[in-house]
């Protein structure tokens, strides 16, 4: 059998203020097209199919006219929760999207044999084990207890993922068995594993108690469907271990990516093929970095070099000073080299330096240049404080209020 790994689609992004709408829509066209051409025989989105827990009605309407333009092609759609999602809401209709092929696994369920699934071939036979894990919330596995240290509350953490993903394992195994076929096992994961590559659209989900989860802790699948991570890349050393990536860029920072989904060709007694199928650019993004002066003959030379990926959206800029200019020097020379050009420029901002000069008031900053990080760093930086603990606690206290805030939106 065929399946196609993807995640973090992030339905309903606004980007800067700008809608994703027109990018997504032509993604999942394209996918659709992918899954015909290859007679795909599972779809498995792992993990913040959503930007948000409330997303926009025409999100909504992408998913929904998705789901049933995937009727006709004979593929079961697996869709994953991810840190971004709202539990409440993928699970809304997920008695409905039952009949339709399609199981949603928003958050972990009370029976958890419930979340090991069998993937189907195109005549109905039983492919492949599929173990659903979404994104674990922290309050789901662990209970706090008093007087836990930090190193104390990641080791409770660590070890009640891995217990659920065992425990998990141990029922495909039995299913696997008492199926007496040499079914593949595959898993699914929203989550940060050890030494993945992040980018700053991605949101740390366990800041405060768990920089990331160490690979060796996963039992040993035949294939780990992740997400989280919005670049495609192996997991801790594992080539079948993979994030899929965001199928478009979500941040300036992924510009030079090639975005992906992943073709996995299952066969019984037999190690999983993994193809990568790259996604069109549907929008081109950029970033100019360098000094006022340099800026103009920068956008000439990508005008003239790129010209040709601006013919479906308009290109999207993000511009960074590498001096101590005023940023408004530049605005209105980036507006005329606009003008007959389909471009925006969405963001200016000053190439990061070191807190010391930023703080002795000889860079002029704005609150839309910065991060919510960056600027309690720059309010922290002003502080003395007589022990270099009390900073930590208070960072760590900021981590935590930030990684909650996020849980609730």
């Amino acid at each position: 059998m065929k399946i196609i790994h993807t995640s973090d689609w992030h339905l309903g992004q606004h980007f800067m203020g700008k809608s994703r709408e027109p990018e997504h829509q032509a993604f999942l066209a394209w996918l659709l097209e992918q899954i015909k051409i290859h007679e795909v025989n599972a779809l498995i989105i792992a993990g913040d199919v959503f930007d948000t827990g409330t997303p926009p009605s025409y999100a909504r309407k992408l998913y929904n006219d998705f789901i049933v333009a995937l009727q006709p092609l004979s593929c079961q759609l697996v869709v994953i929760g991810g840190n971004h999602d709202s539990v409440a809401t993928l699970h809304e209709s997920r008695e409905l999207l039952s009949y339709l092929n399609c199981l949603v696994v928003g958050g972990t369920e009370r029976n958890l044999k419930e979340q090991v699934q069998l993937l189907h071939d195109r005549e109905g036979n039983p492919g492949a084990i599929l173990c659903a894990v979404p994104y674990l919330r922290p309050q789901e596995l662990v209970t706090s207890q008093a007087g836990e240290s930090s190193d104390d509350k990641a080791r409770t953490l660590s070890q009640a993922i891995a217990q659920h993903y065992a425990t998990l394992y141990d029922f495909a195994c039995r299913k696997r068995q008492e199926l007496g076929k040499a079914l593949p096992i595959i898993g699914t994961g929203h989550l940060m594993v050890l030494g993945g590559e992040s980018s700053e659209s991605v949101r740390d989900i366990y800041i405060g108690t768990l920089a990331g989860f160490p690979a060796q802790f996963f039992p040993p699948m035949d294939y780990l469907a992740l997400g989280h991570l919005h670049r495609g890349q192996t997991a801790g050393g594992q080539d079948h271990f993979r994030y899929s990536g965001s199928p478009i860029p979500l941040s300036f920072d992924e510009v030079k990516q090639t975005k992906q989904v992943l073709l996995l060709d299952v066969d019984l007694d037999q190690p999983i093929q993994i193809h990568s199928l790259s996604i069109p650019v549907f929008r081109k993004l950029a970033t100019l970095k360098g000094k006022v002066s340099e800026i103009a003959s920068q956008f000439n030379a990508l005008i003239q070099s790129e010209v040709s990926d601006f013919s479906v959206q308009p290109c999207w800029l993000e511009v960074e000073i590498q001096d101590n200019d005023y940023l408004n020097n530049i605005q209105s020379q980036l507006q005329t080299l606009c003008e007959d050009h389909s471009i925006e420029v969405l963001r200016i901002k000053r190439q990061q330096q070191n807190i010391p000069e930023l703080s002795s008031g000889v860079v002029k900053e704005s609150l839309t240049e910065l991060t919510v990080e960056e600027v309690f760093q720059r309010r922290i930086q002003l502080e003395n404080f007589e022990d270099e603990t009390e900073k930590e606690q208070l960072t760590q206290l900021f981590k935590e209020i930030i990684t909650t805030l996020s849980a609730e939106t």
